[in-house]
């Protein structure tokens, strides 16, 4: 609806915005249905309320200009949410045994993807300015290494969250996500555990 009004007013900036908000937002939930994967209520909750705070509220309530924080909230919150969805995909190569490598190479792992994803982000962003004269990235050059630094921040903090998860902590802050989403996949977790005095760090 978004898409169709911003087209209808010739916004063009905003219609292509919803449009590509619209595609990455049921993409996770296709790519699962396809793969067999149960998705948790909390992670659609969580990209539903994502795409609201991007689309409705920062570009059609314009937050993004109104408050100075708005970007990089959301930089960083999609670089945790990035670097949750990093770590699950390792742990699941690992069908869940959170033994089977150095607790530091599965977050590492999580972290690159984070960051990978955010980069990619940012040459959209200017490919987009280039290309098509819109204004993606703001202020050029300190609104490109800005985001980077926060999504780099971001990924860290999902490492982190990852980390607390392999020492038996799942229900510690952000853990409790991958732990939901390992309990409603038993089938691509087999060899998921609870954690012994054994674990390698």
């Amino acid at each position: 609806m978004a898409s169709m009004a911003a087209l209808v007013s010739g916004n063009w900036e905003i219609a292509f915005v919803a449009l590509i908000t619209l595609v990455v937002s049921i993409m996770p939930v296709l790519v699962a249905g396809y793969a067999g994967l149960v998705v948790p209520r909390t992670f659609i909750t969580a990209i539903v309320l994502f795409v609201f705070a991007t689309l409705f509220l920062g570009e059609v309530l314009d937050f993004y200009n109104r408050f100075w924080w708005w970007d990089i909230a959301l930089h960083g919150g999609s670089a945790v949410g990035f670097g949750l969805i990093g770590f699950v995909a390792v742990f699941m190569m690992f069908q869940g045994d959170r033994f089977a490598a150095p607790h530091i190479a599965l977050c590492f792992f999580s972290m690159c993807f984070a960051i990978f994803i955010g980069t990619v982000w940012e040459v959209f962003e200017f490919a987009m300015d280039q290309g098509f004269g819109l204004n993606m990235q703001k202020s050029g050059l300190n609104d490109t290494m800005g985001d980077l630094i926060v999504n780099l921040v971001g990924a860290l903090l999902a490492a982190a969250v990852g980390y607390l998860y392999l020492i038996g902590r799942e229900r510690a802050f952000l853990a409790s996500l991958i732990a939901e989403f390992v309990e409603r996949n038993p089938r691509f977790f087999g060899k998921a555990q609870p954690k012994r005095r054994t674990d390698r760090y």
